[in-house]
């Protein structure tokens, strides 16, 4: 195959061109992504890192707990 190889200064113009300030048409509505100003968290982490037993996650040291 043929590989396309570009300059940094080439690169560098091509930053300030009206296409490149401009996304994409069909980009999905992502909150904090890609819609600026929506930068609220998801809750959703929290829930899914809790323990099935309805504990919470008790850190790296819970692992390797051992009972002797």
């Amino acid at each position: 195959g043929t590989r396309i190889i570009y300059d940094r200064k080439f690169l560098l113009e091509r930053r300030n061109s009206p296409m490149a300030q401009t996304p994409p048409c069909h980009l999905p509505n992502i909150p904090g992504v890609t819609s600026p100003g929506a930068t609220e968290e998801p809750k959703a982490e929290a829930t899914a890192l809790s323990n099935h037993d309805g504990k919470p996650p008790a850190g790296d040291d819970a692992q390797f707990e051992m009972d002797i």
